[in-house]
């Protein structure tokens, strides 16, 4: 049976960069076929010459679909043969309803007149296939990510979708979520849809993948296929082309006193203000110490960090904070900085970063004294930073006048990690730091974490990947629903202690 796709020779490049070199695919019928590389492999670069995104002759090489070459002029061109893409950052407009954004740009209408029935009943019928049992009329803000996701499903489906696309589809899902949307895509495997799915999670490409090609510096290294059996390590060997003999940096922790200590904190919900999302949480981070934060999504993780960096979250916040024993302001972002304390939000594009800059302006963003004289910026001591941090972090990039917009996910990390090391904090909070990050990025992030540890630097960090807790963290405080249930040293730490802290409070609270 002849494969479904198969791209030939892709070659894409941008002004002073190759991104693709020769990249050659071949996806069959009916599987579900992974990509794998690091950041700025070119996987999304690929995908988006697949779907058209970069049309036919802004690259080279050939793209055969279905026995034909083909020469897609935009992404209408490649969803009217079936293949549809789904983008990490979901394409839905969040104050229209479901029905209305699986529609959107497809309307069903007569002489220019939508008909709403028809839309709402191919709506429920779509949203049934996909699991979810929300009406058409429910407004995409008034959903989570996990639903979301689904909804740019049904939305593929109601293009006829025989290829479906998507790029780190459980980048921002929890694992019930993430395991609800793998359980799909098998299902529709049994359908005879096939799918192409990046991802950097291996765990879950090994689940449910067919085959795997791994891309490494926008060239095809190979294509495993997985019947015969795929180990992790050969995949990781592959994508870094190195054998990566620990996932963690090797820790030797020198702990000092307490540096930074919260007591009896309280934060309510920014909009409704009667639900407290933050209840009488008291803890402390030594010199020197890595201390984790576990917990389920919506456990208030987040919320707690933000609203001790400043208040920038929440209403009605009580509580106090403490540093080397002695109280510290911390109602204010800037005051929050000026005490020593630094947030790396999880949300890197839209609170992390300004895209539209390059890394030069991004790492003076927190500390524009610092690359000052008499309130002016000197230029000349603004490039020393960012080259001296561009070095020591090891952001691949042209120059200090890259745009950040056009980095790597791993590489845009290090840029917001840069930014905040140069306002020299005391305590540095993570908020899912390696989120969307491949393996050997994920292993420069936390040899970056160690090191600060090792200055002396007091290192919170809240993570949904519990391997990431375990491998990383001195001590992990364990949160569930706003309150902190378990302290856990690091000895007494397993994904297993965790989970047991969690279900029992949980059936406390609800007995």
């Amino acid at each position: 049976m002849a494969p479904i796709l198969e791209m030939r020779g892709i070659t894409k490049t941008f002004p002073g960069v190759k991104a693709l070199d020769n990249v050659n695919l071949v996806v069959e019928k009916g599987e579900i076929h992974a990509i794998c590389g690091e950041n700025g492999a070119g996987k999304s670069t690929l995908m988006k010459v697949l779907s058209g995104v970069y049309p036919h002759g802004t690259y080279e090489g050939d793209i055969v679909y279905d026995g034909e070459v083909r020469s897609f002029r935009g992404i209408r061109d490649s969803e009217h043969v079936g293949i549809i893409i789904i983008h990490q950052e979901l394409a839905l407009v969040p104050l229209l309803s479901i029905a209305e954004n699986i529609f959107l740009g497809n309307e069903i209408s007569k002489a220019g007149v939508i008909n709403w029935d028809e839309a709402f009943r191919r709506s429920s019928e779509l949203l049934k296939q996909v699991g979810l049992s929300e009406p058409p009329t429910t407004l995409i803000k008034d959903m989570g990510v996990g639903k979301q996701q689904l909804v740019e499903i049904a939305k593929a489906l109601s293009k006829k979708v025989r290829l479906l696309i998507l790029d780190e589809p459980t980048a921002s899902l929890n694992e019930r979520d993430s395991q609800a949307l793998l359980d799909l895509l098998l299902e529709f495997k049994k359908q005879g849809l096939t799918s192409i799915m990046i991802s950097h999670k291996l765990n879950e490409i090994s689940r449910v993948a067919d085959s795997i090609t791994v891309i490494r510096d926008g060239s095809t290294v190979s294509t495993l296929d997985c019947k015969s059996g795929v180990s992790e390590d050969q995949i990781i060997r592959d994508m870094v082309g190195r054998q990566l003999d620990d996932r963690y940096p090797p820790r030797h922790p020198k702990i000092g006193e307490v540096l930074f200590e919260v007591k009896g904190w309280n934060a309510f919900h920014h909009l409704n203000t009667q639900r407290q999302i933050v209840k009488d949480v008291s803890f402390n981070v030594r010199k020197g110490e890595i201390v984790g934060i576990a917990g389920l999504m919506g456990a208030g993780r987040t919320e707690l960090a933000m609203s001790v960096f400043g208040k920038s979250y929440g209403r009605h916040i009580t509580g106090e904070a403490f540093l080397h024993g002695k109280p510290v302001d911390v109602s204010t972002i800037p005051k929050a900085i000026e005490a020593g304390l630094a947030y790396v939000t999880e949300d890197r594009k839209h609170y992390g970063l300004l895209l539209e800059d390059d890394i030069r302006q991004n790492i003076s963003l927190a500390n524009l004294p610092g690359i000052a004289k008499g309130g002016v910026i000197d230029e000349d001591r603004e490039r020393k930073v960012a080259e001296d941090y561009r070095s020591s972090l090891r952001i691949r990039s042209s120059n200090i006048f890259h745009k950040t917009l056009n980095l790597s996910g791993g590489n845009q990390q290090k840029v917001v990690l840069s930014k905040w090391l140069f306002s020299n904090p005391e305590l540095l909070i993570l908020d899912e730091p390696t989120r969307g990050i491949d393996v050997g990025a994920k292993f420069e992030i936390y040899s970056i974490i160690e090191r600060l540890a090792s200055e002396g630097k007091g290192i919170l960090m809240i993570s949904s990947e519990m391997p990431e807790l375990l491998g990383m963290c001195d001590r992990i405080y364990v949160m569930n629903e706003g309150r902190f249930v378990a302290e856990l040293p690091r000895g007494e730490a397993t994904q297993e202690s965790i989970m047991r802290a969690i279900i029992r409070t949980a059936g406390r609270d609800a007995a």
